[in-house]
């Protein structure tokens, strides 16, 4: 018998500045909720005024996670220690692997509307900590966009929809992420394996879940079950619908670092005031 999950929780965004300066409204690592298995970080970035995001996020470390951020408007640019160096538009994916650690930083461009995105941080497990480095730009072309029988538009990040799988395939912990546009009065429905932890995230309009009405700017916390459904009752909507398989190991945050344990966090505290934090650097050019 498939089970329809419910909303067990919806979390208002918190309003926060995060690296020189950037405004963005952020879900997840909040005094409200910390994490949801696997996921430490959910933030929305978007803003008309450039004073509140062209300071962007200047060079700072990561380790033990992934980070996924996805632009829904304006760019950014990418530049790390292991050489790297691309800019994301309207569209783009940024997938990046910190690993046993990388230095990088994201600096927004201004116009010519707005920036308009979000970040999320996926844990990395145990066995993976410390693994290799990587980075990778997606872009907008590459992403499959399925459209439902009711109408609904979703394009697939990652994860699977109808057969269609999603452009990002290799974060390790195997995240399901949609951004679904559902017109007014439809309804769209996903299979989520029962375990997974599932989140849904309503960034303009208004849809109901399992007859709760999760209006903009919200987070939706689903219950276990079998199936996310989504009705627009009243008017065109988008959101996104995050999934994934809990890690179901000890996690220790601490700033940009998600460990196992606190010796791992005071390592990497030690490492980077030591500069020994990167341990994969970029391959020598030239004769």
């Amino acid at each position: 018998m498939t089970t329809e999950r419910a909303v067990k929780d919806v979390i208002v965004p918190t309003i926060a500045s995060d690296g020189a300066g950037v405004r963005l409204r952020r879900s997840i690592a909040t005094p409200q909720l910390d994490h949801l298995d696997p996921f430490f970080l959910f933030d929305q970035f978007g803003s008309e005024n450039p004073d509140e995001y062209l300071a962007g996020f200047p060079m700072h470390p990561h380790r033990g996670i992934e980070t996924v951020t996805y632009m829904l408007d304006g760019s950014v640019t990418h530049r790390d220690s292991l050489g790297n160096e691309g800019t994301i538009h309207t569209g783009d994916v940024q997938w990046m692997t910190a690993g046993s650690g990388i230095l990088h930083e994201e600096m927004p461009h201004p116009g010519p509307r707005r920036l308009d995105g979000f970040q999320i941080w996926v844990n990395l497990p145990r066995k993976l900590k410390m693994t290799t480095p990587r980075y990778q730009d997606v872009l907008s072309a590459q992403i499959p966009e399925v459209v439902s029988r009711s109408g609904a538009r979703v394009r697939v990040v990652a994860g699977n929809v109808d057969g269609i799988e999603g452009a990002v395939r290799e974060i390790f912990a195997g995240p399901s992420y949609l951004d679904v546009a559902l017109p007014a009065g439809a309804t769209f429905e996903q299979p989520i394996p029962r375990g997974h932890t599932a989140l849904l995230y309503v960034y303009a309009g208004q849809v109901e879940v399992s007859g709760k009405a999760v209006p903009s700017p919200r987070l939706a916390i689903l219950s276990d079950g079998d199936l996310a459904r989504a009705r627009a009752p009243a008017g065109d909507a988008r959101f996104l619908v995050l999934s994934a398989q809990p890690l179901e190991e000890p996690a220790v945050r601490y700033g940009p670092f998600v460990m196992n344990t606190e010796d791992e966090i005071r390592q990497a505290l030690w490492d980077l005031r030591q500069g020994t934090f990167v341990k994969t650097r970029p391959a020598p050019t030239g004769p």
